[in-house]
């Protein structure tokens, strides 16, 4: 079966749960990334932050969903971020996708996709875009 990808076509939303201390917690151990500021609330204070906040790359692995549950991980090509705004606790992030672009990325037949997030008052938290192969 052959599907048909062109411009203009969006990839199925990713909805997810408010951010909690747990999700970041988790992240932190699976990932490594042990930076005080995602998990201790004094730590936070004392960088003038109000509280913890969720790792960026955490956000880029969200972004990396929306794609990787469109296409097999196998076909993206390239995959660019960058982060617009801190993802507070309580934030519940929308992540979305759209095809920009039909090109060839060397020598390949390929889409660029947009990808984005924001939280559910409209506010960007990660922007990028991925190369994926169209076979």
């Amino acid at each position: 079966m052959t599907v048909s990808i062109h411009v203009g076509d969006r990839l199925p939303t990713l909805q997810l749960p408010p951010v909690d201390r747990t999700t970041l917690a988790l992240f932190g151990g699976a990932s490594g990334d042990h930076n005080p500021i995602h998990i201790d609330l004094d730590f936070a204070r004392r960088s003038g932050m109000p509280d913890v906040f969720a790792q960026g790359m955490l956000g880029m692995a969200w972004l990396g969903r929306v794609v990787t549950q469109w296409v097999p991980q196998s076909r993206i090509r390239q995959y660019d971020a960058r982060f617009a705004g801190i993802t507070h606790l309580g934030n519940a992030i929308t992540c979305t996708g759209e095809v920009v672009e039909l090109l060839e990325f060397h020598g390949e037949p390929c889409a660029r996709v947009a990808v984005s997030s924001a939280n559910q008052y409209g506010q960007n938290k990660i922007v990028g875009e991925a190369i994926v192969a169209l076979a």
